[in-house]
Order: structure tokens, then sequence, then C-alpha cells
């Protein structure tokens, strides 16, 4: 195949439009509950566990089925799983809209999930084969971790406008238009790309994966909102003993979800670490950031969300300057230019205060999404890149699995560690005088300290106020001081075993073509890392 035939035309680049705008719905659907849920508690009137559920059964199985949904793409197709998974989307989307009760709107939300699964893997393993030209593809891959990031910035922006003239439904309407325009657009722009041979779909071990994960990611969120407990860890070590289940599974059948010899290279195994790495620490530190604006800043909802808009703007800053430098210095030394780079704002969310505004706030979370976003577009093309095409759709689906298993684990460790800081301080510097349950609810939770100032005098309530805000400062400082560890081991990580794999020039050894039935297909010469053999 000629160079020149394998560059993007402009089809191609409204088709990347076209996948784009789901992975933002699906992301913003993730953060836009952080508005809506007063709103519809008032209305739905959930109990304190609905309305865990209600948060979490969306985010719970799109996680636990992102593998199964990718592999079901590269089987069946992955512009029909993408259109399929689009029109249950819309229509769960409107059912949760006209939800009539917690119970309706936790099934819907959990359709939404299943349906949310499809889009993810089916979007970027399209990109995969759309855009054969590398550093198009790195481009495209660039515009795509930029769309899904932004989704979850801006639901809170779009969930509190749209809650300022409609009611809690409006958050949930606003995908129907976009996915009918991805199933208007999408078999007029995409492509349909298959494997030839896909054999029989491993449905056990397709089973133990949602099992797998399902428990680990509840496990560890558990864990996060109630310390270390026995519910905690059963769960966790459920997951793991169907983790093994499914491993021995891919081992012995026929036709596995996953390849597992994927894993045999440090040009796949190390991108899907880092990435799990990068997102550990910026989703960790999340719960600390807007607890921050919203509670020793003192800011609403809405606001707090406007402040975080810089870090979200910053962030295709740091996806272009990736793409462009990566053919210049390699792939391998940009993620480690990025990694630095976020290391060097955890090290100024280190030296946060309580009297630290939020310009120090804001401008520190800016230098890490510069890096993290440029870490993300490249690992993600990275192991892109070094899957055959045939298994793109798996490929995708275990990026995305290992951002969110790094982000629950950065959720449950960065938050069990914060939590015990915050309560050793608030039990031994609380000020004298306050009755059982109030000092219990102080050291609780920042929050529950919040609250409970309210009802005390206004010497006693300045009191634990700052007490309660100079505890949440320390332990803010020793989840950046984690994220500097971190993000400056996987650096250090990518300098000694993936640094020395690649050398100018190299390319991979050819894969076999998927089968095309629409557009273009092909295999891609232009992988930057040279192929490796099989390590252990």
């Amino acid at each position: 195949m000629a160079q020149g035939s394998k560059r993007a035309s402009t089809r191609q680049w409204i088709g990347l439009a076209v996948l784009v705008l789901p992975c933002v719905l699906a992301s913003m659907d993730m953060s836009v509950m952080f508005v809506t849920l007063p709103s519809l508690s008032a209305d739905l009137q959930p109990s304190s566990s609905q309305s865990l559920w209600i948060m979490d059964s969306y985010g719970f199985l799109l996680a636990g089925l992102l593998i199964t949904m990718g592999t079901l793409g590269d089987r069946i197709g992955r512009r029909r799983v993408l259109l399929t998974g689009a029109a249950a989307f819309g229509l769960a989307s409107v059912l949760a809209a006209y939800s009539t009760g917690p119970e309706m709107l936790i099934a819907t939300r959990s359709l939404m999930g299943i349906a949310g699964a499809t889009l993810a893997p089916s979007t970027l393993s399209l990109i995969r084969n759309m855009f054969l030209d590398e550093r198009q593809r790195a481009t495209a891959v660039g515009i795509w971790t930029a769309g899904f990031a932004g989704g979850a910035v801006v639901g809170p922006i779009i969930g509190g406008l749209l809650l300022e003239h409609f009611w809690w439904g409006s958050v949930f309407l606003i995908n129907v238009p976009v996915m009918i325009l991805l199933l208007v657009l999408g078999p007029l722009l995409l492509p349909e790309y298959r494997d030839p041979e896909p054999g029989r779909f491993d449905l056990p071990g397709a089973l133990s994966s949602l099992a797998a994960v399902l428990a680990v990611i509840y496990g560890l969120k558990t864990t996060a909102e109630h310390g270390f407990g026995w519910t905690g860890a059963v769960c966790v070590a459920a997951g793991l003993g169907a983790g093994v289940l499914f491993i021995h599974r891919q081992r012995t059948a026929a036709h596995p979800v996953i390849d597992l010899a994927l894993f045999r290279t440090s040009r796949f195994n190390v991108p899907l670490l880092i990435d799990a790495l990068a997102t550990f620490a910026m989703v960790g530190f999340s719960l600390f950031n807007w607890q921050f604006m919203q509670i020793v800043l003192g800011m609403g909802p809405l606001e707090s969300a406007l402040w975080s808009l810089p870090t979200f703007l910053v962030m295709p800053v740091g996806i272009a300057l990736a793409t462009a430098m990566a053919p210049r210095i390699g792939k391998p030394n940009v993620m480690t230019v990025g990694l630095t780079v976020a290391a060097a704002g955890y090290i100024a969310l280190a030296l946060i205060r309580t009297d630290s505004g939020i310009v120090h706030l804001v401008s520190a979370l800016a230098v890490v999404s510069i890096g993290i976003g440029g870490v993300s577009a490249v690992v993600t093309e990275v192991i892109l890149s070094a899957a055959p095409p045939e298994r793109a759709g798996a490929a995708s689906a275990l990026a995305e699995t290992s951002s969110e298993f790094g982000g629950a684990l950065g959720i449950a460790v960065l938050g069990s560690i914060g939590t015990a800081v915050y309560r050793s301080q608030v039990e031994s510097q609380a000020p004298a005088g306050l009755t059982p349950g109030q000092q219990a609810a102080a050291e609780n939770t920042l929050g529950g300290a919040a609250d409970t100032a309210t009802t005390l005098p206004a010497q006693a309530a300045e009191a634990l106020r700052k007490v309660a805000f100079d505890a949440f400062s320390h332990e803010m400082r020793i989840a950046a001081v984690a994220s500097v560890v971190v993000t400056a081991g996987g650096a250090i990580l990518i300098a000694s075993l993936l640094r020395s794999t690649e050398r100018p020039g190299s390319v991979a050894v050819p894969a076999s073509e998927p089968e095309e039935t629409t557009g273009h297909g092909g295999q891609d010469h232009a992988n930057e890392l040279p192929a490796e053999s099989p390590t252990s």
C-alpha cells in the first residue's frame, strides 16, 4: 500500500466528529449526577442506599462490560455494536428522564451503563482502522481523548445550567438528539470492520470477566466510602478469584475473549499500566479538589464546575504538544515528560494550605492536566498500535478497563489514607464542649464538620471549621505526595522498560488484515515501536 493512500480524507475526519460526540455524552453521564442528585432526590425521595445505586449502577456496568463489548465488536462488527448501543443508550435515557421512582431510575441507569459500554471500545477501535497513517491516527486519538475527558468536566456545568431552567430529567434527554445523529450519520460515514475469523463467542469467559471487574470495583468503592472492612475485602477477593478463573479460561478456550499473547510484550502491557497509574492519581485526587472548592472555599456546585473549566481547556495543549513531539523524540520519551510535568503539578498541590486561594489550586491542576492529557493520548495510541487490527476492539476495551481500575483504586487508596489522616487530626484537635454526636459527625467527613459548625456558637463554630479545614488540607497534601510518587514512578518505569524497545525508523511486523465490509481497511505498517519477542 502506498504511503499516500493511507492518509485519511475529509470523510474520515467528519466521521471522527461523529464518533467523539457519543463518548462525550457517555463520560458526561458519569459526572452530571453530582449536581443532579439533590434535585431528583427531592422528587423521587430515594433511600441512602438507593441514592448510591443511582450514582454507581451506570459506572459499574459500564466498566464491567467494556471487555465483553470490545470483543463483541471485533467479532460481529464494530459499527454494528456502536449503533446498537447508541439506540439502546438513547432509549434508556428517555426512560431515565421519566422515571417515576428510584427503582426505575436505578434500572434505567443500569441499562445506560450496559449500552454505554459499547461506545468507548467501538469508537476507539474504529479510529484504529479509519486512520492508517500513524501521525493522523495519533491526532485522532488525541481528539478522542480530549472529548472523553472533557465530558467528565462539562457534565456538572451543563447539568447545572439545565437544572436552572428545567427538571432533573432534562440532563438525560440531551443524550437523545446526539444518539439520533449518530444513528443517521453512522451508516453513511463509518465503515464496518470485523475479525474475518472470529470463532464462537466465549460466553463463560465474558461472564467471568464481568464478575471480576464488578466485584473488584465495588469492593474498592466500598472501601473508599466506609474504610477497610470485611465487605470490601470479600468483594475484592471474590473479584480476584473470578479474575483467576477468567485468565484460566482464556488460556484453554478455543476462541478466548482476550488474546493473552498481547500481554507478553512490553509494548502493550507497560502502556496499560501507565494508563492505570495516571488515572489512579488524577481520579483519586479529584476527591479532594471538589470538596476544597465547595466546602473550604465555600463555592456552589456550578461555580466550582466553572472553575474546573481551565483544567479541561488546557488539556488539548498537552495533547497537541505530545502528538507533535512523539515523531521527533519518541512516544516513550513523550510519556516520560508528560508524567514528569504531572508530578510537578502534584508537587504544587502538596504545598496547598487552608488559606490557599482558588488560583493556586486551579493553576496546579492545570499543570497536571497538561501532563496527563499528553500521556493519555500517546499511551492510548501506543496500546492500539501494539495490537493487531482485528483485535483493536479488545485492545480498546482493555485500555478503558485499565483506566476504570486505576480510577477506582485511586479513590479507594487515596480516599482511605486521607480519611484516616483527617479523622486522627480532628479527633485530637477538635474544640472542647462538643457532644459525642457532634464529635462523631465532625470526625466522619469534612461536610459533617461544616454542618456541625452551623449548630454551634460563633466562637466554637469558627474553631471547629479551622480544625476541620486544616485537617482536610493536610490530607490533600498527603494525597498529592502519593500522586507525585505514582506519576514519577510511572516515568521511571517507562524509562527502564519501554524506551529501550524503540529504535528510530523501526516498524511493527504487519498484522493480518481485518474484514472490511464498507469503506477502507488495511494493515498498519507505521507503528514506530519495533516488534519484540514475547517476554515472560
